[in-house]
Parts: C-alpha cells; structure tokens; sequence
C-alpha cells in the first residue's frame, strides 16, 4: 500500500493530489516552463536576432592601438580634394553641416590616392595583423564632438570622388578633417571605407603618419576623422614657395628639403619594416603641417595593394615617378619605392617641376634605356642631385637602400644651406598636368 492509500480515504482525489503534490504539479509546471522559454527564444532569434544581441553577453575586442575622439575608424588630413556637398542629406542624423551654406558644390581635389603599381616579385608575406574594427563611441556624443564644421575647399578644380565629401572641423580643442561618405554610396564603398579605416587602426601610430583620431562607422553618416595637416599637400606647398608676398609666408631651403625629406624616408622604412609597399611616393603625396613636419600619405593605395585590389594599370598618371621595372610591367619591389622617392627629391629640389617634362610617356622607357637623368635643378646642390641621381639607377641593385637613403639625408643636412630656393614664376596648372604625363581623363589627386 502507498503512503496515500494510508492517509486518504478510497477515491479522494485531492488528498492524493496533496500527497504526490511534487511528482503531480511542480515537476509538470518545471517541465512546460522549460519548454514556453525555449520556445519564446527560438522566436525571437528567428524574427528578432537583434533583440537576442543585446541579451548575449558581448565579448570585448582588443585593438593594438586605442583611439582617441570619436567614434572610431581612418581618414585624412589634408582630404581637401574631393567635391563637398553643402547641403547634407536628410537622413543624416547625428552630423548637419551649418544651415548657412548654400546649395552648391565647393571643388577641391581627390582624396583616394593613386593605387600603387603592382607586387613584389618574390612574393611577400605580410606581418600586418588581421584587421580588427577600431573602437566605436556613442553616437550621442558625435553633435557636441564637431564644431565649427565648414566644407574643406580645394585648390584646384578637377574631377572629383562622389561618393565622399570632405569637411573642416574642431573637435577636442584640435583642427580635424573629416571625411564623410555620403549617402549614396553602395555596398562596396561603405566596405572599403571601414575597410580602410580598419587598415589605418591597425597600422599604427607613426611621427610620420598622419594621425588616424577615429570614424563613426555604426550607421549613416560613415564618418573618418584624421588630424588637419595645415599646409596641405608638399607639392601645393612648393608652389607656394614659388610666390611673392604669400600669407602665411613659405620658404623652402635645401636643409629643409633634406629634413622633410628624411621624415618621409622614416615613414617610408616603417612601411617596408610591415612588409608593406607604398608605390606612390612624390610631392603630392605628401602633406605638411604648420611645424614644416611632413607626413606620407597616399596609404589608400597601400591598403588596396594589400588586399591585392590594385593593379599598375590602374593610374596612368604615375608613369613618370615610376621606376622601369614597373614601366615594363615587371613586380613592384622596395627598391621601386626608392626610384619614385629620388623623383620626390627632384620635385623638392625644382620647387614643384614635373619631373622629364621635356618627355613623353611613350618615350619614357627608351629614354631610360639610355642612361639619361633628370636635369640638374638650377638651385641643387652637388650633395643633393648625387643623392638624386642614385635613387635612380636604371638597375634595381645598383640604388641604395633606404637605411643608405636616411644616413645620406642626414649627412647631407649638416652642410646644406640656409639660402632660400628659388624658382621662375608660378605654375601652370594645365601646362603642368600636361607635362607629368596626366592625360586629359586623369585627375590631380592626393587622397
């Protein structure tokens, strides 16, 4: 007999219920719990996997380098060359441009740099880290983030990046750039501009850098926010240095070009020291902060090279900073970047010229074959044009490395003068796109 039939009369149901209460009720009631709570969740991950995201504990992300300002992916400094829209459209939430400005386009020139030209020969493993994505901050910060926001104006009229619109800003008691991609940009752009941002985070901070200070990339606008290097590209700095009478005053001089040009070199080593090419070392590529400290830009290009995205074909305005291997469709290798780095010297040393005007580039690689140098610019020093010339040597062992480069630059720097340079009258837009070897379908860009 069971305990019930002991303490309960024959056919009373509820004593016996009171008796087997836990095996009757609460283990039933557990089970239909169990099962209601399941059930709810897999409802929700089917419609509402968003919802199921804020209930999962979420993992922390460590980057190598921590970003400071905003959001958090990679943008410019100087990104004033890209065309800007004034008015911002509507769905922009967070970021409003100031009521003020009127409808209209402000020319300025392009921000994505020229792609390098092609790979290494012996194929080289990269050490880059996997991209990580930068660190995000509350979008309700971005409104008191940006003052003073005004569009960023270009020098010249040329044609410009659709898809990106550049704007001048305080943020943090510093001068930013920021570089937002507009609304109608597709999938592709929205990914290569995280992507690239994603590259700048993770190649990390250098003196010679321009320096990444974050990006809003959760939602509309996609916004990267790079330091505002105020004397812009070299090349637009070196004919400035051309004129009379300019405010703020500009004055380049040989030691200055071996200072300048050094700094470039350290960030170039850095580069190589990453496994990474550049393929687009010249004046314009670089940019200038109020100091005179130069900063390598052009990295775009060495973000699509990485992702094996770029190819030589894909800027025919570089073949006069090109080294002949490249002319010739050969792999690009570091010593390719110390051709187009001897050409940068020339353009320092010439206060802007564009580099074999006298040749065109169907005539380029025979005039090349034929051992011919650049011409001696009237104010280069000896020390200087030597350098120069060494950068470009016809065959790739026989210029030197850019540790050499960097001891000759300082060396060099110790007994180069004061005197500053100078150049005959200013430069000629058209007639200089002319004599580069631009073409009349390319662009004058430096992002």
């Amino acid at each position: 007999m069971s305990g019930s039939d002991s303490r309960c009369t024959h056919g009373d149901t509820v004593c016996e219920i009171r008796v087997y209460e836990q095996e009757v009720i609460v283990v039933p009631v557990l089970l239909l719990a169990t099962f209601v709570v399941t059930l709810v969740f897999i409802l929700l991950l089917r419609f509402c996997p968003e919802k199921v995201d804020r209930i999962r504990p979420r993992k922390t992300v460590t980057t190598r380098r921590i970003l400071q300002g905003i959001d958090a992916p990679p943008g410019i400094n100087v990104l004033e060359h890209e065309s800007i829209a004034l008015d911002m459209p509507t769905s922009y939430s967070t970021f409003q441009a100031p009521k003020t400005y009127s409808s209209q386009y402000l020319s300025t020139v392009t921000s994505t740099p020229a792609p390098p030209p092609s790979y290494p020969p012996e194929p080289i493993k990269s050490s880059f880290p996997p991209v990580v994505q930068p660190r995000e901050l509350p979008r309700q910060r971005l409104p008191e983030s940006f003052n003073l926001v005004t569009p960023l104006q270009g020098s010249f009229n040329l044609r410009v990046d659709p898809s990106v619109s550049l704007y001048r800003a305080r943020m943090e008691n510093r001068n930013v750039v920021l570089r937002v991609l507009n609304d109608s940009a597709d999938a592709t752009e929205r990914h290569d501009f995280l992507g690239f941002a994603s590259f700048l985070a993770q190649l990390g901070p250098h003196p010679f850098l321009p320096e990444l200070l974050g990006v809003v990339s959760i939602r509309a606008p996609l916004v990267t926010v790079v330091e505002e290097l105020e004397n812009r590209d070299l090349l637009s700095y070196l004919w400035r240095c051309r004129q009379d009478n300019v405010d703020p005053p500009c004055e380049m001089t040989e030691r200055r070009i071996f200072i300048l040009a050094n700094q470039v070199a350290s960030a170039l080593e850095f580069l190589h020291s990453k496994d990474l090419l550049h393929g687009n070392i010249r004046a314009r590529g670089v940019l200038v902060t109020r100091m005179l400290t130069a900063k390598l830009w052009g990295l775009h290009g060495v973000y699509m090279r990485k992702n094996k995205k770029a190819t030589q074909k894909d800027d025919p305005s570089m073949k006069k900073w090109q080294a002949p291997e490249l002319l010739v469709r050969k792999p690009a290798t570091k010593s390719s970047d110390i051709w187009s780095f001897g050409i940068m010297l020339y353009e320092m040393a010439s206060l802007g010229d564009a580099p074999f005007a006298e040749i065109s580039v169907a005539e380029l690689l025979q005039f090349h074959q034929r051992g011919k140098n650049l011409k001696k610019p009237s104010n280069c020093s000896n020390t200087l044009y030597a350098l120069i010339k060494s950068c470009c040597q016809w065959k790739e062992q026989d210029r030197p490395s850019l540790a050499e480069v960097s001891r000759k630059l300082a060396a060099g720097e110790k007994s180069s003068s004061d005197k500053a340079l100078k150049a005959s009258g200013t430069v000629n837009l058209e007639q200089y796109l002319q004599e580069a070897g631009y073409g009349e379908t390319n662009s004058y860009t430096v992002f």
